[in-house]
């Protein structure tokens, strides 16, 4: 029996809009992935240490304050220093095209805007998760 895929589908900082993370999440879940939803108002502390406590495959983060660059960066700093390298980061929400190049070479393995159909972020967590 092969291992489903975990993943971890977190809203990071003040952000309160959460209608997309969750759209997102059932979509993860009917692909047939185990999905954990974090909730509102997580610190990447707490993002990292669910991500442990779940032993999760993907992060999915979904921002859409504009910090960005703070809260994806933080979260990817902290699965470094607890060596989870085999952790695959996601990113979505409203990320301005200009960022994008900075988080994937910080470590976010992709960038998913809105609209982006839910397909499309299946296929990339299928085909890049080392199962």
């Amino acid at each position: 029996m092969e291992k489903k895929i975990r993943v971890l589908v977190a809203k990071p900082g003040l952000d309160g809009h959460d209608r997309g993370a969750k759209v997102v999440a059932r979509a993860l879940r009917d692909a047939g992935m185990e999905v954990i939803y974090s909730g509102l108002h997580q610190t990447a502390e707490q993002i990292v240490r669910t991500a442990i406590q779940e032993d999760v495959d993907v992060i999915g983060l979904s921002l859409l304050s504009g910090a960005h660059m703070t809260l994806f960066l933080d979260v990817i700093k902290l699965l470094k220093k607890h060596k989870m390298n085999n952790v695959i980061v996601v990113g979505g929400g409203i990320i301005p095209e200009e960022d994008v190049p900075r988080l994937k070479k910080e470590g976010v393995a992709e960038i998913f805007g809105p609209g982006t159909p839910t397909d499309e972020i299946v296929d990339f967590i299928k085909k890049n998760v080392k199962q």
